[in-house]
């Protein structure tokens, strides 16, 4: 027989298994029920031309597994009129559709307030208690920092950070906390350290935080706290020195905007489960393939944001956390 603790070793070499507390599933009641939740992010049905596609196929998709909730992870479509019907779309789709908001969900003049009204949020961060589990919703786009050095903002305030502090304080549940920003590794808040330590303060109770934004697939381990980057549903942004065409001329006439990106051929999305019973957070594997010239085949380097092929992918790999009972 294979000892357990050695086989949970061995897979964390491999950055597929990772251990939580055994006080978080100590938190669930009595046979508590399985969580499932449907995740898609950074559709940015703004830019790409096939955004309303790509929706459905996630929507498809759920309708066939039939989760708990599902949630867009920001950066997901202007609130405008012109985006209502996909919005629509999404809010229909589930009893429970949650948003989150990204930077790029206010271009062009908009403003959270739009969002949180059009999306029909309950405010611009918030938390939702679903099967045990309290999901805590953060809003990564602060203004304030005292470190900003240009670009979008991306911060989590004071008021912000003492409401997330009270929230953990008080929960006696199992808690997975979502924010479209990083709190950890590439392009994280300019305080990521600073949440960083609070949620590690209450590492007996998070399960994981996980973020969109950076468009990789990626997860970290920082003290007791893993972090998990969910790629984006449509493409990887690679910038103008990298400027180039993948689709038609007319695509690109249309969608200007594209030819700064390497699209994913397919949909990318995941499900986020949770089995109290076997002490086990699974996140579900979705792969897809480049349109035209891929990152490395076009030479892009960023090292802030990991490697092409490791990190920059078209694909969110199969991810499991796992309770270490001995």
């Amino acid at each position: 027989m294979i000892n357990r603790r050695k086989f949970i070793t061995g897979m964390l070499t491999t950055g597929v298994a990772l251990q939580i507390p055994r006080t978080a599933l100590a938190m669930f009641p009595p046979k508590a029920k399985q969580i499932k939740a449907g995740l898609i992010t950074d559709l940015h049905h703004d830019v790409i031309h096939n955004g309303k596609d790509r929706l459905q196929s996630f929507l498809s998709y759920m309708k066939k597994i039939k989760p708990d909730f599902i949630m867009q992870m920001g950066d997901f479509a202007y609130p405008n009129d012109k985006n209502k019907e996909l919005v629509d779309d999404f809010n229909n789709a589930h009893q429970i559709a949650l948003h989150m908001i990204g930077n790029h969900d206010t271009d062009a003049g908009y403003t959270k307030e739009q969002c949180v009204n059009s999306w029909k949020m309950p405010a611009r961060y918030y938390t939702k208690e679903i099967n045990g589990v309290c999901f805590i919703v953060l809003d990564g786009n602060d203004k304030g920092s005292p470190t900003r050095k240009g670009g979008y903002p991306s911060y989590i305030n004071d008021e912000q950070k003492v409401w997330l502090q009270q929230q953990l304080k008080q929960v006696n549940k199992p808690v997975v906390v979502f924010s479209h920003q990083p709190l950890a590794g590439a392009i994280a808040i300019d305080n990521a350290e600073e949440i960083q330590e609070i949620l590690s303060a209450y590492s007996d109770k998070v399960l994981v935080a996980m973020n969109g934004h950076s468009h990789i697939d990626s997860q970290l381990f920082i003290k007791n706290i893993n972090y998990v980057h969910i790629n984006s549903a449509s493409y990887y942004w690679v910038g103008d020195k990298h400027k180039h065409y993948s689709y038609s001329e007319e695509i690109h006439q249309s969608h200007p905007y594209i030819c700064y990106t390497c699209p994913y051929q397919d949909a990318l999305f995941t499900t986020l489960t949770i089995s109290p019973a076997s002490g086990m957070i699974h996140i579900d594997a979705r792969n897809s393939n480049w349109v035209g010239q891929s990152p490395e085949q076009l030479n892009y380097v960023d090292e802030t944001m990991g490697v092409p092929g490791k990190e920059i992918v078209p694909q969110i790999r199969n991810r499991k956390i796992v309770n270490n009972k001995n």
